[in-house]
């Protein structure tokens, strides 16, 4: 008898939406938002993000990290916050944790190319000399992102009762950024378990290509830690901190760990690639008046989300 492995996380189909008809799309709108409504995640398949893409960009990932400690610290540039660029180990912890996390990473941020004035808001990005496919493909990629993250966006807003719009020019140029992470293989009893402690993410919603290594785990409304195995071609989205806010709690921003491997699995790295959806820095995050009710009262001070990544880069060290 084959064992069945039992999902954490519903499943979904984004063509159903882009290409589907009214009843398909109805269905997929319903199931995408209870899925980020009662859990938080959600995994996505048909996304339209090409296999060829990221597993080019896996290489040039593998490739960039295999490059010398002191040709790697090159690419790291001070004062951005992590923003662009390389990031070397033990710069970032979690936000209750004061343990640095075990990886090291790369980002790669809004490209803009249409002369809108937000360009000088934005660092540019960094090119490796050594890798030169590495920036170029991560481009390409962080666009397939943002496309498949919009039309995501799109149905979020039409479970909200908004227009289905509502998302499409506060993203638009956003301030989104594609994370190359890797975590080394583990060589000695680690001081901790876990190779990214529990954190909840800062954007509007993640979207996560498949990991080389399991270990993803989220904790559930029971307080228990589920493990998320994405099938292939599986991506794995989950609401960020900033649509929760703007939600007032309604859609539900889950806390999320990496956990170490089984011992036998301890020389392989994992390398993971995580798109952080951002708006542009101006959105106002107030709580959406639709979301507010008797019983679920206003729990959030207005804001703007440029303000809140910088209060939020803070408290994870990324930001003096």
């Amino acid at each position: 008898m084959g064992t069945t492995i039992t999902r954490t996380i519903p499943l979904v189909r984004l063509a159903q939406f882009v290409n589907g008809d009214a009843g398909n799309r109805t269905a997929f709108v319903k199931e995408l938002g209870d899925a980020f409504h009662e859990i938080g995640f959600v995994g996505v398949i048909d996304h339209g993000i090409s296999k060829q893409l990221i597993n080019d960009f896996y290489d040039a990932s593998k490739a960039f990290f295999a490059l010398p400690e002191a040709v790697k610290r090159k690419y790291e540039v001070p004062g951005l916050a992590g923003q662009r660029g390389y990031t070397s180990f033990g710069k970032e912890h979690a936000k209750q944790s004061k343990v640095a996390d075990l990886k090291e990473f790369f980002q790669i941020g809004q490209e803009v190319t249409d002369g809108d004035p937000i360009k000088a808001e934005y660092p540019d990005n960094v090119h490796v000399a050594e890798a030169a496919e590495f920036t170029r493909l991560g481009t390409e990629l962080y666009r397939a992102f943002e496309k498949a993250g919009a039309h995501l966006l799109r149905a979020i807003a039409l479970h909200l009762h908004l227009p289905e719009n509502y998302f499409d020019e506060k993203i638009y140029n956003g301030n989104s950024i594609l994370r190359a992470i890797h975590y080394p293989p583990i060589t000695q009893e680690p001081a901790s378990a876990i190779r990214a402690e529990q954190h909840e993410d800062i954007n509007l919603i993640t979207l996560l290509v498949g990991a080389s290594a399991g270990g993803l785990e989220l904790l559930n409304a029971e307080n228990e830690w589920m493990p998320i195995m994405p099938e292939d071609d599986e991506i794995v989205i989950n609401v960020g901190d900033m649509l929760q806010r703007l939600t007032n709690n309604y859609l539900k921003s889950t806390t999320h760990r990496v956990v170490n491997p089984p011992r036998e699995s301890w020389h392989l790295p994992r390398l993971s690639i995580p798109f952080f959806l951002h708006p542009k820095s101006n959105m106002d995050l107030s709580c959406l008046p639709e979301c507010i009710t008797e019983g679920r009262p206003l729990s959030y001070a207005p804001i703007t989300a440029g303000e809140y990544l910088n209060e939020r880069l803070r408290e994870i060290g990324l930001k003096k």
